[in-house]
């Protein structure tokens, strides 16, 4: 479904684009559907939400760019109902931690989509070693204590 909308600035940074009630409606998974988004060519995973009675779908930075949109843009927005298995491939590092620590690994694999993927997204943004390091031994011992990171 296509629909023309405006690149929402919500506070300093954050963005986000206004989906209209009849898009979701037709969508018919609910108030929450996950949906592929196309601006420009590009295309992202993520979740419609109500925000402020609003239904809205975020735009992180690193998506406004890879869409060469802006805050304040007009866009030629597509959504469509993403049916595909949302999975997170944790690093190789981590997988070897999580074979070690078979409760973590439990609780590990118990995990929503979102929750898996902010673990695996806080380890590989360390940018030296010993953080990455650090983060993944932090993550085993939060894991264990059945913790998410959000």
């Amino acid at each position: 479904m296509k629909f023309r909308t405006t690149v929402e600035l919500g506070g300093k940074t954050a963005t986000g684009l206004a989906v209209p009630d009849d898009v979701v409606a037709r969508l018919n998974k609910g108030r929450r559907p996950p949906v592929a988004v196309t601006i420009n060519g590009f295309t992202y995973r993520t979740t419609i939400a109500s925000m402020g009675g609003v239904f809205m779908v975020p735009l992180s930075a690193e998506n406004r760019t890879a869409a060469k949109v802006s805050a304040g843009d007009d866009v030629d927005v597509e959504v469509e109902l993403d049916t595909a298995p949302r999975t997170v491939t944790p690093p190789a590092d981590l997988v070897a931690a999580l074979d070690a620590a078979p409760d973590a690994k439990a609780f590990f694999d118990g995990l929503a989509y979102t929750h898996a993927k902010e673990y695996v997204r806080w380890i590989e943004e360390a940018k030296r070693a010993e953080t990455r390091e650090s983060r993944i031994h932090k993550a085993i011992e939060m894991l264990r204590h059945n913790q998410t990171r959000t």
